[in-house]
């Protein structure tokens, strides 16, 4: 496989989860395109040796100039796509906008859709490809106050199932890792979403969003806590794999999680999110 060929782009790269990928696939020999939404966060990944560009998911204008660029920088080779960009909107479910979920589905859902859609085309004509979804926790479980981002997660876990059954036999592999708490500036992008879209002055909730702001604006970490490193090991797997699997699990909780859903009743399962979730406490 000649260099073009293990070309990959890579969503979310300013940061957390999408940089540490970045820098471990371009120190496995990997062509990196790490993208990111701002202008200055392009400067800062050149300058620790990444080829980097602008792409916002929010936009359909920069994702097709993105992939655009990255297809003629690599003559229409590519081996895969990390979809990794995405944020968490916080809020009671109630409290929610349409304004607020269609800014979290834009970005997590429909332009990673239309981003990958775009790139099916060479991965096709090639015979082969990796589609890489960054899933969530909340993509395999419920918890109270995060309606807007599961939602979210469970809508890319949906679409990715069925992509999956709908490229059998063209090459394509579609591959969900599914991270739970990582170190990274997850929380305070949360934070800057709640502040846009919740007020919690006339809310049924406000005590909770009161302990919110205090959780969100903290730098102490959740339990089992993992490092980017530990995501980014596990893409580097998922796009080397000879038969990779369908579902990469990532921190204790995501285990945890995914096992309870297969073995508990409903109401069993309600009660261990509310737990999980402090029971609004936290």
């Amino acid at each position: 496989m000649d260099l073009d060929q293990r070309s990959v782009l890579i969503t979310g790269c300013s940061s957390g989860i999408g940089r540490a990928t970045a820098l471990l696939l371009r120190q496995r020999g990997y062509r990196v395109f790490a993208t990111v939404r701002r202008s200055e966060d392009v400067a800062a990944l050149e300058g620790a040796g990444l080829e980097s560009l602008r792409l916002d998911l929010a936009s359909s204008d920069s994702i097709r100039e993105a992939v655009a660029a990255v297809l003629d920088q690599t003559r229409g080779q590519i081996h895969g796509v990390v979809n990794n960009g995405a944020y968490g909107q916080p809020g009671a479910v109630e409290d929610l906008s349409r304004e607020a979920l269609r800014e979290q589905f834009e970005t997590n859902v429909f332009g990673t859709q239309e981003l990958t859609n775009l790139l099916i085309p060479a991965f096709r004509a090639q015979g082969c490809g990796r589609i890489v979804q960054i899933s969530s926790l909340l993509g395999v479980a419920c918890l109270p106050y995060r309606g807007a981002y599961s939602a979210s997660k469970f809508a890319l876990e949906a679409l990715s199932d069925t992509l999956r059954l709908e490229l059998r036999g063209s090459g394509i592999q579609v591959i969900l890792v599914e991270p739970g708490p990582i170190r990274s500036r997850f929380r305070e992008n949360a934070y800057r979403a709640y502040l846009r879209h919740i007020e919690r002055s006339g809310s049924a909730h406000r005590q909770y969003y009161e302990r919110v702001e205090a959780r969100l604006g903290s730098a102490k970490p959740l339990p089992f806590t993992l490092e980017a490193e530990a995501v980014a090991r596990t893409v580097m797997s998922a796009l080397e794999a000879r038969r990779p699997k369908i579902r990469y699990p990532v921190t204790v909780p995501t285990r945890f999680l995914a096992i309870a859903r297969r073995l508990l009743t409903a109401r069993a399962l309600d009660r261990l999110a509310l737990a999980i979730g402090g029971n609004g406490k936290r």
